[in-house]
Formats: structure tokens, sequence, C-alpha cells
């Protein structure tokens, strides 16, 4: 059970939030505020929560195309119209990256346990992070391909990508961007393809957790937990615009640069 001030509720929300499509790690923010705080989270129950929160600020923003995608992939298998062909591929290469993430994510996070919230494993992940985010700028040439060129092995290399991410520090965004991106995949539709792939792995990994929640979860605190969630939508959406606008404008080495001083904060002071 956590005990939250509405403060620390609202200030844990606008983190989760800000970070979450931000390639900076949503995870390692939010175990080192909580640290700050003097707060611990037993098990991944409230992190979740407040992910669930940052999953429907992406449905929000990309709803429009979220339907012309389930449409396309429904319709295609019966009426083989060659319009809807991008989209029904673009569906099952989501469905295998996820897959892929989720089988490889699962097993990581069975493996490391509780190891992986250690302050030093955070600082070391977010230097990676950072290294990675400065490599794909400085070190790859931006490629063109679209989602109609896109093939299983996209799938591959951001779903083990992705995988990663169940590490504090590693970015979930961070990953599949820097992946995409490497694989030549044009700025706009690494962007699209790494938003709309968070959906299904954050939607996963909330019914996974469903009966950690418990009902005592939500009648403990009605007013924190719901400006905690509150703070967290509003605020994936101010992220989501954000990292949009760094990457229309080549600028992934600020994030890397951040990810720098935060590992070093975390390595030496906390």
């Amino acid at each position: 059970m956590i005990i939250l001030t509405l403060w620390e509720a609202i200030i844990l929300g606008l983190v989760q939030g800000l970070t979450e499509f931000l390639p900076v790690s949503s995870s390692a923010h939010l175990v080192i505020t909580g640290k700050l705080l003097g707060l611990h989270f037993p098990g991944l129950a409230f992190e979740v929560f407040l992910h669930f929160a940052s999953l429907l600020a992406v449905i929000k923003f990309f709803w429009h195309d979220l339907v012309q995608i389930a449409i396309s992939f429904i319709r295609y298998p019966f009426k083989k119209d060659p319009r809807d062909l991008v989209d029904f591929r673009f569906g099952l290469i989501i469905i295998a990256a996820t897959l892929i993430t989720g089988v490889l994510g699962i097993t990581l996070e069975k493996g490391l346990g509780e190891l992986v919230k250690s302050s030093r494993v955070i600082a070391i992940s977010l230097f990676v992070t950072g290294f990675f985010l400065i490599a794909v700028e400085k070190m790859h040439r931006y490629g063109s391909r679209r989602e109609k060129d896109m093939t299983y092995r996209d799938a591959l290399i951001v779903g083990l990508a992705q995988a990663l991410a169940v590490i504090p520090g590693i970015s979930r965004s961070g990953t599949t961007l820097v992946a995409a991106l490497w694989s030549g995949l044009a700025k706009e539709t690494a962007i699209r393809y790494s938003f709309i792939l968070s959906i299904p792995v954050i939607l996963g990994s909330t019914v996974l957790m469903v009966p950690e929640l418990g009902a005592d979860f939500f009648t403990s605190q009605p007013l924190e937990l719901s400006a905690a969630f509150l703070a967290s939508f509003l605020s994936a959406i101010i992220g989501i615009k954000w990292l949009i606008y760094f990457i229309n404008q080549s600028k992934l080495t600020y994030f890397a640069y951040y990810v720098f001083l935060v590992g070093i904060v975390t390595w030496v002071y906390i």
C-alpha cells in the first residue's frame, strides 16, 4: 500500500506523463522521484496505473491513425482492397513486434527482479540510453523507408529493442526510435511506429497487473490517485508533442545530454 499526499501524487503523475514518451526513461524517473520523496512502491501496480493514463493520451493523439489501421486490418482479408494493404501489413508488424517484446520482456523482468531498481543500474542504463541517442544522430544517416516499405525484420529489431525497456533507465521510446531509425525508417514513420507500438505493450502490462491492484488500491486514496492519473494523462500529451517537435528538428542529442546529467546525479547522490 502506498500512502501519498496530494502534491506527491501530482508530482509523480507529471513525472510519469512527461517522460513516458520522451527518450529519457519514465521508469527511471519514477523510481528516482520516489527515492527523492522517500517513497517505496511495492511491485509495479502504481507505475502501471500511471502508464495506463499515458496510454489513454497516446490513443487520443493517434485516434484517427488507429481507427484507419483497425478498419484496414479487419477489411483487407475479406475485400482484398489494395488501399488497405499498407495498413493491414503495418498492423501485422505491430503484432509481431509486440509478441517479441512480450516474450523477451517477461523473461528479462523475471530474471532481473528487484535488481533493476538499483540506483547504480539505473544510472548505467541512462548512460547507455544517452550513448545510443547520440550514435543514431551523429553516426547514422536518416532513412526514407515508409510504412509500405516495412518488413518483419523491422518488427524483430524494434521488438527486441523495446524489450530492453523493462530495465529502468533504458527508455522504451528511445530504444524503439533508435532501432527504427537505424533500420532505415524515415523520421515520421519511426515516430508513428514507436508511439503506436507502445499501445499494446502498455495495455498488456496493465491487464497483467489488474490482479495486483485490488479493490483497496482504488479506494484507499481516491483523490490522490485521481490527481496522479489526470496529471499523467495531460503531461503525456505535452510529452508527445515535444518529442515530435524535437525529432523533426533532429535534436536527439539534447535528450542524450539530459540523461547523462541525470545518470551522473543518480550515481553520485542517490
